[in-house]
This record gives structure tokens, sequence and C-alpha cells, in this order.
């Protein structure tokens, strides 16, 4: 259950009145970065943790208020935590769980737009309060015939500002996530694309529909059911699935033997998406996740799952296999394929570009390099920061002279990032299944 934050009664919803807040933020933003200077003046050895703390309160305020793209992008940076500073990472979570959210009378409008009914005219109960809201839609529970529903409404005019709100947010991912402008633009194509899907509440009950039936036979996995006449553009009725968030859940200080269950089933859920559906939920933060009684976890969200095109996976997974046996002629052709070098580049990018990635890959298949794998082990992800670190600042890589990586790579990374970061916050020791052509 949710804190009772401020509900809003409208949301920015024009272009010109986005700009507008965008345009204030960026203000109050510049702001904080001249108190900043003003102090270093006097205080020569200030770091740089108010300014962040300052900025990140500032700009999350404003994300949350208008919602919908920008704050997803704030949520998902908040899962790469080796790009944000901590302050921004703290603060953009918040955007799994506790956006405000929007008061009835909005709530009511969407009903009125899709099914000529007021909520109280669908359903025996509804919640005239959101139980939970994030970056996209806010979600209350409702009943019909004894049955406990969650139902997600969509925020208003979400669907109609992705492309905007992108071009918007701009400025502030390029100062935040220290990338070139093209590695930027390459990965905000993409976003894109998957925001728009994410905002076609029918799409998402069909793949929603789909994987759960295709992965119900996995052990300690548990799927909501979802009711297509009470479902249309913007508006989603489920099953409501008791439980506590892995978060919550965690605080109740679980067995080891409860953490390995819920961090085999989540491993085990994305194998089989991975290597055996070609799709992938590709948004695996907590606030997706419900543990249940008897540590059984419910997967509560379908809205962005990534295709995984069958050349990008041969090359992608073949870069993982532990002996990397493949002769450097076929290794440059995985490397052009995967788009991590380029006829563009002279010897000595290709040389560069190729060893990092190889170096990243490598670090990124460690788990499936052995029987199985402790995920509490915190040296593994610092070595993954170190070298996000280390690359990112690089002088060779900022000043290429272009994006590097297939855009679909975008989502696996994050998907077996965040999937990682999960079973770290598990401690959780795993099974490692792999399928037989990468043992």
């Amino acid at each position: 259950m949710r804190d009772n934050l401020t509900e809003q009664t409208s949301i920015p919803v024009s272009k010109v009145q986005r700009a507008a807040k965008f345009i204030s933020t960026g203000a109050k933003v510049g702001g904080n970065y001249v108190k900043h200077y003003a102090k270093k003046v006097v205080q020569h050895d200030l770091n740089k943790d108010e300014l962040h703390k300052s900025n990140a309160t500032d700009i999350y305020k404003s994300l949350s208020e208008l919602k919908g793209s920008a704050l997803k992008v704030a949520q998902m940076m908040s899962m790469d935590k080796n790009l944000l500073p901590r302050a921004y990472q703290d603060k953009f979570a918040m955007a799994q769980y506790s956006a405000p959210p929007l008061s009835y009378p909005l709530v009511v409008k969407t009903f009125q737009k899709y099914f000529g009914k007021s909520p109280e005219q669908m359903y025996d109960s509804f919640t005239r309060s959101a139980v939970n809201a994030a970056s996209i839609g806010q979600v209350h529970k409702a009943s019909k015939n004894g049955q406990d529903l969650a139902v997600k409404i969509q925020y208003p005019g979400i669907a109609d500002s992705v492309s905007s709100d992108l071009k918007l947010v701009r400025p502030f991912a390029l100062r935040l996530l220290n990338m070139n402008e093209r590695e930027l633009d390459h990965y905000m194509a993409e976003v894109e694309e998957k925001l728009l899907e994410e905002t076609d509440y029918i799409l998402e009950v069909e793949r929603s529909k789909e994987i759960s039936a295709a992965c119900s036979e996995i052990p300690n996995l548990k799927f909501p059911n979802y009711y297509e006449e009470q479902s249309a553009e913007r508006i989603i009725t489920m099953d409501w699935m008791d439980g506590k968030h892995l978060k919550e859940w965690l605080e109740t200080n679980p067995s080891q033997k409860s953490r390995n269950q819920i961090g085999q089933a989540l491993w085990d859920f994305y194998h089989h998406q991975v290597h055996n559906l070609g799709q992938v939920h590709a948004d695996p933060h907590p606030g997706n996740f419900i543990v249940q009684d008897k540590d059984q976890l419910g997967v509560i969200d379908f809205g962005c799952v990534k295709v995984i095109p069958e050349d990008f996976y041969q090359g992608y997974f073949s870069l993982i296999k532990r002996d990397l046996l493949i002769n450097a002629e076929e290794l440059d052709q995985i490397f052009f394929d995967l788009e991590f070098i380029s006829d563009k580049d002279t010897p000595e990018e290709q040389k560069y570009f190729k060893s990092v990635f190889k170096e990243m890959i490598s670090l990124l298949g460690k788990p499936f390099h052995s029987e199985s794998f402790d995920f509490s082990d915190d040296s593994f992800f610092e070595q993954i920061f170190l070298l996000g670190d280390r690359v990112s600042n690089d002088a060779m890589f900022k000043k290429s002279r272009q994006a590097r990586g297939s855009r679909h790579g975008l989502y696996i990374n994050r998907t077996y990032f965040g999937l990682y970061n999960l079973l770290n916050q598990l401690q959780a020791e795993i099974i490692t299944t792999k399928p037989d052509w990468l043992k």
C-alpha cells in the first residue's frame, strides 16, 4: 500500500505546457549549480553531493508531475546503477512506486471515454484513491463477483507526448549520463519505440497472456489472469495479487533458502524467455514483482517486452561463451554485425573497441561460466561499475564519431543488468541454467 501522497487534479498535456515545465526545472537546476560554485569559492574542498541531491529532488518533482516518458527514463536510469550519482539513483528509483496519483474525477473521465461507464458501474467495488502510482499509469483495487482485481489506468495524454517529452528530457540525460550525443540519440530512438509500445494497453494484455501462458510451468512463478472485456487502450483489468514487493519482502529478513528460491524463479523466468521464446520482459525492476506465500514470485507487468531478432541473439550469446573458440575472422564479423565496430573506424579504433566490448561481454557473461553463481558477491558488481566508469570517461569513447552496439543490445543489456541487480538485492545463489550450445 502506498503512502498518502498529494493527488494531482491535472497533468500538463499540451507541448507548450510540458516544455514550460522542463524550462522552469532547467532554470532551477542552473540555479543549483550557481549556488554550488558560489559556495565552492569559500569551501574549496566542497564535493558535489549536495548539488546532486538538490538537482535530483527538483528534477524528480517536475518529472513526477509530468509523468510519462520523462519519468520512465528517470526510472530506467535508476536501474542502470553505474550511470548516475547515488542521489539520482535513490530519488529516481521512487518512480517505480510513488509518483503522485491522479485525482478520482480524472480516473472517471478515462472510464467514460473508453466504456461510457463509471468504475462504479463496471465493478462491485473500486477504490477512489490509487493504491500504486508509477510513471505511465496508476493502479486501483476493485472487485467483481467475489474476485479481487487490479485496474491499471494510463495517465491522460501520455501516449501523445512520448516523442516530444524525449526531446525535452535529452539535455538532462546528456548532462547526467556522461554519454556522447550520438550514443544518446541511438539510445533514445530505441527507448521511444519501446515507450510507444508501453502506452498500448491492448498490446500489453496480448503479450501478458502469451508470455504468462508460455511460462506457466516454471516452478514458483505466478501470473494474474487478464480480463479483455474490462480492458481497453488505456485501461487493464487483471487479478489482484496479494503479497509484498521485493523491497518490502527483503525487510522481513527472509531465510537464505527463501532468497534462493525467489532468485531461482527469476533466473528461470528470464532463461526461458530469452532462450526459448525469443522475447523478454525487459523491465526487471522490483516494482514489477510480488512475493507471495510459500515464496512464490508473482509477475505483474508486461508493458515493456523486447522481441529478440535471431541474428542478434546468435551473435550476442556466442560472445558470452566461456571459451571463445571463434577464429579472428568470424569474431570480427560478429563485432561488425553487432555494430561494435564499423568500416568507418581506424585500425586503432577497431582494436580498442573490440577489446572493450570483449571485456564487457565476458564480465556480463560471468554467471554463465559456472554451474552456479553467488549474486551476493559485491566485487562482481564493483567490477561492472568500474568498467562502465572507465569506458565512459575514456577519451577514445568520448570522441567516437558513432554510436556503439546494436540498438537491440540496449534492452538486452538493461534486462541482464536489471536481473543481476535484483539477484544481488536478494543475495541469492543460483543454478545458472543455460542452453546446451552455451555450455
